[in-house]
């Protein structure tokens, strides 16, 4: 091969290298922000109320269930998880504690820190969804 040809290859494997560096360094997932527990139970009126977080990486959509002051139930409406399908439960221990202050899976903290985002963004936003 001659050495212009060699050149060539080279710069072009060069160019195709960094533009995959570049799409990977602006693809990255945002950081899940911290759990501000903006929320005051006493203060949040029953009903169900829809929440949602997107990290770039993780999606979680979800419905938290409030009666009588008291988280009743969370309900996962979406989870686009990669490999977190194991963060799930953690929805069991949100109304254990009463609380998004808890533990993410180990082996799935991306997607619990998303499902306690989310759980998080549905009632300290208030927003009563009374959709099914």
């Amino acid at each position: 091969m001659t050495r212009p040809k060699k050149k060539l290859i080279l710069s072009i494997i060069a160019v195709v290298f960094l533009g995959l560096a570049a799409l990977v360094l602006f693809n990255l997932p945002k950081p899940v922000k911290a759990y501000d527990a903006a929320f005051d139970l006493t203060q949040i009126a029953d009903g169900t109320y829809l929440g949602s977080y997107d990290n770039g990486l993780v999606k979680v959509r979800l419905e938290v269930v409030v009666k009588n002051h008291t988280i009743a139930e969370v309900r996962l409406l979406k989870h686009d998880n990669g490999m977190g399908r194991a963060a799930e439960v953690i929805t069991d221990t949100v109304v254990q504690q009463q609380s998004v202050e808890v533990d993410a899976i180990s082996g799935a903290t991306m997607s619990s820190k998303t499902i306690l985002k989310a759980v998080e963004n549905a009632l300290s936003e208030g927003g009563l969804y009374t959709g099914a």
